[in-house]
């Protein structure tokens, strides 16, 4: 049998230490652009006791998302061991494409997958890249694009990265803005013959609900009174978002899971999206109140949000790669192990994927 396997794993973690502190002295507004009255300092409190966010990494201003790529493919393409002139598909999921430090426009022509092929150097004109608009479940969705096209005979090899430079669209007057962050994970997958019991994906499950949905996350002008309404920044319903990913993760979770055939108590651990922790925690409660188990086991949901903030797309394979590398104290993934990887995020669309390693 034949499955899609991970065989390499690269991540860049942005330098720019952005403290919770460092949004002390911030004036905040609401949506209805009237100032928040609560000092700064205990928004921020709850901010974290929410989100669990105690910092986040922005890019230098020379660094382009196209940058971040690169430098997570890099690292990913020496771990697997492969010649990047043998792969087929490099799919590269964004949201916002190329946006300059102080400018407010996107720049996505060429297609970022386009440009990290020239920042690697891949001459082989058969490796076709193309970008992914998926919100933050675009890396994930990558990966399940990638099983496909091996499926049907049409690649061998693929590299999918996901890279995001949140912090050049955030608008400073509005607390939501404390979640994102900037960052790149990416990771090398081969068709490989592994035998029934043996690594790759085992199933999928992917899930969109575009009514009122669609403006749970969208651009929209700054809280801030007097901004200029056209320029745009992320703008999240919040509760609308928590509402949804309670509602709908879950339930896309064990349908991979049962598609997969393997039972819950097989599955070693979940790389969820980083987007909030209690928000996670609660995803992870309903998903095994499906199988009608109230104990979850220990270290079943590595997390990294609280050192790297939500960097969109970058998150799990970040997350994955930190792992993979023994660099988050009390996890580890061996062998055989069955773990999930889910995600949610703007248009609303949700997967999720169960994986033999």
């Amino acid at each position: 049998m034949y499955r899609t396997v991970i065989t390499g794993t690269g991540r860049y973690i942005p330098e720019l230490l952005k403290r919770n502190r460092d949004f002390g002295h911030q004036l905040f507004y609401d949506e209805k652009n009237q100032p928040i009255l609560t000092p700064a300092e205990e928004v921020v409190s709850k901010f974290q006791a929410i989100t669990g966010i105690e910092e986040r990494r922005y890019a230098t201003e020379s660094l382009t998302a196209t940058d971040l790529g690169i430098k997570a493919a890099e690292i990913a393409i020496a771990d697997a061991g492969i010649d990047p002139e043998e792969i087929d598909q490099l799919i590269v999921a964004h949201n916002f494409g190329n946006v300059l430090k102080h400018t407010i426009q996107s720049d996505s022509m060429p297609a970022l997958a386009s440009r990290i092929k020239r920042g690697l150097g891949i001459k082989n004109p058969s490796c076709v890249p193309y970008d992914l608009l998926f919100g933050c479940p675009g890396w994930l969705q990558g990966v399940i694009q990638a099983d496909a096209f091996f499926k049907s005979g049409m690649a061998k090899k693929a590299l999918v990265i996901g890279t995001e430079t949140l912090s050049r669209v955030l608008d400073p007057y509005d607390r939501d803005s404390m979640i994102f962050s900037d960052g790149a994970g990416a990771s090398i997958l081969e068709y490989r013959q592994t035998g029934d019991d043996g690594a790759g994906i085992l199933s999928a499950a992917v899930q969109a609900h575009c009514g009122e949905e669609v403006d749970y996350l969208q651009m929209g002008k700054s809280n801030f009174p007097d901004s200029d309404p056209r320029v745009r920044f992320i703008k999240m319903k919040g509760r609308k978002v928590y509402e949804y990913a309670m509602k709908y993760v879950p339930d896309a979770m064990a349908s991979a899971l049962d598609i997969s055939g393997v039972p819950l108590s097989r599955l070693k651990m979940v790389f969820i999206h980083q987007a909030n922790e209690k928000m996670d925690e609660g995803i992870i409660r309903k998903f095994y109140q499906h199988y009608g188990v109230s104990e979850i086991p220990t270290h079943i949901m590595p997390m990294s949000i609280h050192k790297l903030g939500n960097s969109s797309v970058a998150t799990i394979p970040t997350l994955l790669d930190l792992v993979r590398r023994h660099e988050i104290d009390g996890y580890e993934i061996l062998p055989g192990d069955v773990v999930l990887m889910a995600s949610v995020g703007a248009g609303m669309n949700i997967n999720a994927v169960c994986y033999r390693v």
